[in-house]
């Protein structure tokens, strides 16, 4: 079976993901067939109960295409369908999981082209942590230096939110750069609030601070 390293977007975004995770957006910077995905996306991701969390991706995953459908030249919504799968993908592992990463990168990489700077770079900060996620080749499309690459260009547009500091924290910790984990988690977790995105931001802060205590005790052990 295919496992992926972590779970995603945020990213995530993942991602996420991605996955996660892994948008910053405010609540008026999206339509409300938008919003309403990413607010369901919450409620799945930090509230659902992890035997139904597989079966309610599947459904949000349909949502969120008709929300994309709807607009398809709307970087938001891809950003969003991007996010929803990439999450899909990290619950449901094996081969399905890399078809729907597949699916995500390819909503990340559309809102790049369609606008790099929306919702505060989530697309790149998402696309970087399917990069580090899913399986190298050739399995895969995995690669770490296009993560970093990725995830940098996340920070260089949004440099003190919670998601992109989040998962570069995360992928350092995979890379072994202890040092360099803690001081990204730390600023994540001094990241300002987000107006309408507070189960969210509980969430992140959660895994934020749950990882950075992982992270100081191997620094204290070294």
């Amino acid at each position: 079976m295919i496992r992926f390293r972590n779970r995603m977007l945020a990213a995530a975004v993942g991602a996420t993901l991605f996955v996660a995770s892994a948008s910053s957006a405010f609540a008026g910077e999206v339509s409300p067939q938008v919003a309403a995905v990413r607010d369901h996306w919450a409620e799945v991701n930090y509230n659902t109960p992890k035997a139904q969390r597989e079966a309610a991706y599947d459904a949000l995953a349909k949502q969120a295409a008709t929300a994309r459908a709807a607009q398809p030249k709307d970087a938001n919504a891809l950003i969003w369908e991007g996010i929803v799968l990439s999450s899909f993908a990290g619950e449901r592992g094996g081969l399905g999981a890399l078809g729907l990463a597949k699916q995500a990168r390819a909503d990340f990489e559309q809102a790049i082209k369609l606008d790099p700077a929306a919702l505060d770079g989530s697309a790149y900060t998402s696309l970087g942590v399917l990069y580090y996620s899913v399986p190298g080749w050739p399995v895969g499309f995995g690669d770490d230096k296009k993560a970093r690459e990725l995830l940098r260009k996340g920070l260089q547009i949004n440099p003190d939110g919670i998601d992109p500091n989040y998962f570069y924290g995360d992928f350092l910790r995979d890379q072994g750069d202890w040092k360099g984990a803690a001081a990204a988690l730390e600023k994540a977790l001094a990241a300002p609030a987000r107006p309408g995105r507070e189960l969210a931001d509980q969430g992140r802060r959660k895994e934020a601070a749950a990882l950075l205590a992982k992270v100081r005790t191997k620094l204290a052990a070294r």
